[in-house]
């Protein structure tokens, strides 16, 4: 069965409008009123018209596509940021292609090549862990294409950055530990490049100094895989039981996983008891053994958080000279 193709000039002649006053009934405008606009997409649907992406692309110079890079989506926390970010695009109009860097700073900046020669409208983006220099985005970014930072944030320009309080995050781990009882408080955190890391090893800190006790730096361990590599993380719990701690505080999502699955490998019952607190996002907190106190970021609202920043950006008359950085506060659950 063939179809009729239609076109907008169609529409107008059939309605005695104009050719811009259909276009812009179909795209939604606050400039055609209610009763014009029910009256175009009634006519629409009758006769099967269909948008041409691509037309409607070259005209406006916008491919109404974003681009998403995160590490990886298998991890919780990416997942319902994705999950966020597609809410607010879709609702749009604009579509979305997700891709993963997996820690590779290589891969991130193939990536961002990639999708901006594909000529996507903007990035939502966080950064990769292994060390690298940001000049490139920060190129772009002065350039006028839109990105638009969460999480893991460059903290040598200025961007759009939608982030948790991680510091608090820290702090509050801390003091909750201090309430149960503990006394000798260890860290296993991540790359220290990354801006998450760094700030929950200062409210880490900070929490310590508030309540009186010392920071040691032999009470911290860096895993510099994440939590993916679990000999690195074994190695990081038998380093730490010559530390005799009470309590420890877990940086990441894949981490404090990680960090869970290795205790029971090296069999818990051969480690002193103790709390465990850690960021993580997964729905099944509540099955973890042994037992552990959540640190959750508001991951959806971040990524729609961020892409209404983007879209913004993307949709303004005029440059972007101001950014903002907002803050989105943890939760404790235990």
């Amino acid at each position: 069965m063939s179809f009729e193709k239609y076109t907008l000039k169609d529409i107008a002649k059939a309605l005695n409008l104009s050719t811009s006053t259909v276009s812009r009934a179909l795209r939604d405008s606050y400039e055609i009123s209610e009763e014009t606009k029910k009256k175009v997409l009634a006519y629409a649907q009758e006769i099967n018209f269909q948008v041409n992406p691509i037309a409607r692309s070259l005209k406006e110079r916008r491919s109404n596509t974003i681009g998403v890079i995160v590490s990886e989506i298998s991890n919780n926390f990416f997942s319902q940021i994705i999950e966020g970010i597609e809410s607010i695009a879709y609702e749009r109009n604009y579509q979305v292609v997700i891709t993963q860097s997996h820690e590779i700073v290589k891969r991130e900046r193939t990536l961002v090549e990639h999708l901006f020669s594909r000529s996507v409208d903007g990035l939502l983006m966080t950064l990769s862990s292994e060390d690298h220099e940001a000049q490139y985005l920060e190129q772009l970014v002065n350039r006028g294409f839109p990105i638009v930072f969460f999480d893991r944030v460059p903290e040598t320009f200025s961007a759009h950055k939608v982030i948790a309080d991680n510091a608090k995050g820290g702090l509050e781990a801390v003091e909750y530990l201090v309430r149960k009882g503990c006394r000798k408080i260890a860290h296993i955190t991540g790359n220290h490049n990354l801006s998450t890391n760094r700030e929950r090893l200062e409210g880490f800190k900070k929490g310590l100094k508030s309540n009186g006790f010392p920071f040691e730096e032999r009470a911290v361990k860096y895993c510099q895989s994440g939590g993916s590599n679990q000999l690195e993380m074994e190695t990081a719990i038998l380093e730490l039981k010559d530390y005799e701690y009470d309590g420890i505080f877990i940086s990441g999502d894949r981490l404090t996983t990680g960090y869970l699955q290795a205790l029971n490998r090296l069999s818990p019952h051969s480690i002193r008891e103790h709390k465990i607190v850690g960021f993580t996002n997964s729905k099944v907190v509540d099955i973890f053994n042994p037992a552990i106190t959540a640190i959750k970021q508001p991951a959806i609202e971040m990524g729609q958080r961020a892409a209404r920043l983007l879209i913004a950006q993307i949709e303004a008359k005029y440059p972007i000279e101001d950014y903002e950085t907002i803050i989105l506060p943890i939760e404790m659950v235990d």
